[in-house]
């Protein structure tokens, strides 16, 4: 196993190897096709290189840990905007999840609807490319460029572009408040309407889902404007105010740890009905709604093809956790033949998590 302290070691070692490599920070997120190849652990490039909460911005090596970064943030009144989920439950994984790895898998929680994706609070990355050469793309600061976004590109590229070594991001201040409206019994149908609707109010909310017979819709803000958003969104759409986790959204909890294969589905929220009742007639046993209604998480039996479930609804399909179909939707020819090209001008060699995407 390597496992570099620094980003010089590990440019040397990516230079000097002959083989493939397999790259892990925590492990938590095994997303994608098996790797083979030597293991390169990334936690050793660890720590917060620079925080500064009056200008919202941190930067830290790629193997610190999620854990210390929130905790980090925390004391400062201040959180992630992009609410990166926890995915050990699913992979029955134990170690700590990292910031590299987050940002490997442009992990992005309920939030996401008005914070945006883990990709949009990126400003600045730091990687060792398949020859052993050391990228830097952006900065510390938020600015307006011209020329090639590799921030954008290296969020949600699994470790087949680079391995990343060191990133900087926007953060947000934490909320006073925090308070959930709670519709029960609601059709898929019906939730979805009730979530659009909630999305189109003037209230700020920033998280609504549908899992287990159950709408939620998230505001926060100052205690005394989120009291009186939460009161209006119960006469808008119904429902009562709740003391709700929202992990159970985040981290998918309700179906994690249960036995079966796990799809993740990205659709027009108008669709989401209906690629639901489909996902249930193809045999899933649970669906769950996040996004008002475009974000689908199904638990199906092992082997299920829920992808062919989606007809002709426009999206993509994620194989989580499962075996016996492809990962990630299968791209058009165009596509495919610009991520060749990428991986090949980053990565000549393929030797960086290869097969990881397909």
């Amino acid at each position: 196993m390597m496992k570099p302290t620094s980003e010089v070691d590990l440019a040397e070692a990516i230079a000097s190897t002959t083989g493939p490599v397999r790259i892990v920070g925590g492990d938590t997120r095994q997303i994608g096709n098996p790797v083979k190849g030597e293991v390169l652990n990334t936690s050793g490039l660890s720590g917060i290189t620079l925080y500064e909460p009056g200008a919202l911005t941190m930067v830290a090596r790629a193997g610190t840990p999620l854990m210390e970064i929130e905790a980090a943030l925390a004391a400062e009144g201040q959180r992630l905007p992009f609410e990166p989920s926890d995915m050990r439950a699913i992979y029955g994984a134990s170690g700590q999840s990292t910031i590299g790895g987050v940002v490997a898998t442009n992990s992005s929680g309920p939030r996401r609807i008005q914070a945006g994706a883990c990709r949009d609070s990126l400003i600045g990355v730091r990687f060792v490319d398949g020859q052993g050469q050391i990228v830097k793309n952006g900065g510390r600061v938020m600015k307006n460029v011209t020329g090639y976004d590799l921030v954008k590109l290296m969020a949600g590229s699994h470790g087949t572009l680079g391995i990343l070594t060191e990133v900087s991001f926007k953060v947000s201040p934490a909320p006073e408040a925090s308070s959930t409206v709670m519709v029960e019994g609601l059709s898929d149908t019906d939730a979805v309407t009730a979530m659009s609707a909630a999305l189109g109010s003037p209230f700020d909310v920033n998280g609504v889902a549908h899992i287990n017979g159950r709408t939620v819709i998230r505001v926060e803000g100052l205690d005394g404007l989120v009291k009186y958003r939460a009161a209006k969104l119960v006469d808008k759409i119904g429902g009562v105010v709740v003391d709700f986790d929202w992990g159970a959204v985040q981290n998918i909890g309700d179906i994690a740890g249960r036995e079966g294969d796990i799809w993740r589905f990205s659709v027009k929220p108008s669709d989401g009905p209906k690629l639901g009742a489909a996902l249930r007639a193809a045999g899933a046993t649970e669906v769950v709604y996040d996004w008002g209604g475009g974000l689908i998480w199904a638990l199906s039996p092992k082997g299920d093809d829920m992808r062919s479930a989606m007809g002709s609804i426009s999206g993509n399909a994620t194989l989580i956790r499962g075996e016996g179909h492809p990962v990630f939707q299968p791209e058009a020819k165009e596509i495919e033949f610009l991520n060749t090209g990428l991986r090949a001008k980053f990565d000549p060699r393929n030797i960086l998590n290869a097969g990881r995407m397909g």
